[in-house]
């Protein structure tokens, strides 16, 4: 009959050495875990950081190229300025200058025709005038100052002011028959409107 072998009773100190291996296990496992969501977190807040950098980066770029934007409109407006400060910066002085010239217009208008009793002197005096009007024509034109002379266009409200009216049916009404004081023109902008007559039908005439 065979004799059972007795179980040796285990001590205090194996118990707690059990013990404190199982809590080793137990405590390495949880830093593992700890590890492993730490590392999830730690990669999460990357890309988060990466999104609002390319955000941030490019609203700079929105700015950066509007500021661009403005800084071209702001250039191409400087320069339309300088242009037309440059164009029409002195009209005022060109509209008191045409005043003068017109002056001198009217002296020469005045001027007879037939000259054989004027003094030589006067003859050379008016030969002059006469250059000195064309001179004067053709530095208008060479700096865009142009003479506005309709005679015989049509009534145009944008160059042309009506003095009067002249009953005729010789031309269409609404005719430039006479010109009392020529029109200039700066480039493109009006100086000053001619002053004209303009025709209108001859109801006196259509009657007859």
């Amino acid at each position: 009959m065979s004799e059972k072998k007795e179980q040796s009773p285990i001590s205090d100190e194996d118990k707690e050495s059990i013990e404190n291996d199982t809590l080793k296990s137990e405590d390495i496992k949880n830093a593992e875990e700890a590890l492993e969501t730490n590392s999830n977190n730690d990669e999460l807040s990357l890309e988060d950081i990466n999104k609002k950098l390319e955000a941030k980066i490019d609203d700079l770029k929105d700015q950066l190229m509007r500021t661009l934007a403005d800084s071209e409109n702001l250039r191409k407006r400087t320069l339309k300025e300088i242009e037309h400060s440059k164009k029409y910066s002195h009209i005022s002085f060109v509209r008191d200058l045409v005043s003068l010239f017109d002056n001198l217009e009217r002296a020469l208008d005045a001027v007879p025709d037939d000259q054989s009793e004027l003094s030589e002197p006067i003859k050379n005096l008016i030969v002059g005038l006469e250059i000195v009007n064309k001179e004067i024509v053709n530095t208008f034109e060479k700096h865009n100052l142009k003479q506005i002379e309709p005679l015989g266009e049509k009534f145009d409200y944008n160059f042309h002011q009506a003095m009067f009216e002249v009953p005729t049916n010789d031309e269409e009404p609404g005719t430039v028959v006479e010109v009392s004081q020529k029109g200039y023109l700066l480039y493109d902008r009006l100086v000053r409107p001619a002053m004209v007559g303009i025709s209108k039908r001859n109801e006196e005439e259509d009657n007859k």
